[in-house]
């Protein structure tokens, strides 16, 4: 097992995608420490983990808290020994579709500076942590217009931007200790809940939406969220022992050049 005798941290773990990266964390080895505003989101979660075999812990911690994160910190620590490994998939929410000459100051901004405080906090708390370990893995993730020009998305867009910033400059000053710092940039999952709830509400629109983003992708497909879990496990193992500082692109190419010209012919 990739992750055997490794203790995760994962805020935001009630989540759809924060849930889908602790159930692989915890089938690859790691004891999973689940976080959440909602105990019976993480509590269901937890629950599924420690059904299939693995080993998971509940607690109601506020990412945006930073004596929250300290204490539920320190208690890990008694508990386990060490921390391994730390991923914020924290939901902001985010206000989209508007153009940017039509949006209001405070909803731009908001999702900027709530992003960085929930991933400073628990990103530079990890860091103390694992600068005295020597060894620890500090994972975080964007999406789409943190690599490329995307309209309509409001402040999320530069809310990734800083993030992937961030997380490269948290790399260069941890590095030495032997802490690494990476981010995954998802494409959109249309299996997570935020996916699931619009194609629910609108099942018409979002199949020309969905139909849409596959297009723009190289690999004509979008990434679900196993296939992020998987980069999840992968970057928090040590078969990516030399990688820190970047953002590992999972967005099947779009990112890389917008495909939507390109339609597969097959010849007879």
């Amino acid at each position: 097992m990739l992750l055997q005798n490794k203790n995760a941290i994962i805020y935001g773990a009630g989540g759809s995608l924060g849930g889908a990266v602790a159930k692989a964390f915890a089938a690859a080895g790691a004891r999973v420490f689940l976080t959440g505003h909602r105990i019976n989101s993480i509590q269901k979660v937890a629950d599924e983990i420690i059904a299939s075999g693995g080993s998971a812990e509940t607690d109601i911690v506020d990412a945006m808290d930073e004596k929250a994160i300290k204490a539920h910190m320190e208690k890990v620590l008694q508990k386990a020994g060490a921390v391994d490994i730390s991923f914020n998939a924290a939901g902001i929410k985010v206000l989209q579709n508007i153009p940017l000459v039509a949006l209001a100051a405070d909803d731009f901004v908001s999702p900027i500076t709530l992003t960085m405080q929930t991933q400073f906090l628990t990103a530079t708390a990890a860091g103390r942590v694992m600068m005295k370990q020597g060894a620890g893995v500090i994972l975080s993730l964007t999406a789409t217009p943190g690599g490329i020009g995307y309209p309509y998305t409001g402040g999320f867009a530069p809310a990734c931007c800083a993030l992937e910033s961030f997380s490269t400059n948290l790399a260069s000053e941890l590095g030495a200790y032997g802490v690494r710092v990476v981010n995954i940039r998802s494409g959109g999952s249309p299996d997570s809940q935020v996916f699931k709830d619009a194609i629910a509400n609108r099942p018409e629109l979002m199949d020309v939406v969905i139909r849409e983003m596959e297009g723009d992708t190289m690999l004509k497909k979008l990434p679900l969220m196993a296939d992020i879990a998987h980069v999840a496990v992968f970057l928090a193992s040590g078969m990516a022992a030399k990688i820190t500082g970047v953002t590992i692109d999972v967005t099947s190419g779009t990112t890389a050049g917008l495909n939507y010209k390109v339609v597969p012919v097959i010849e007879k």
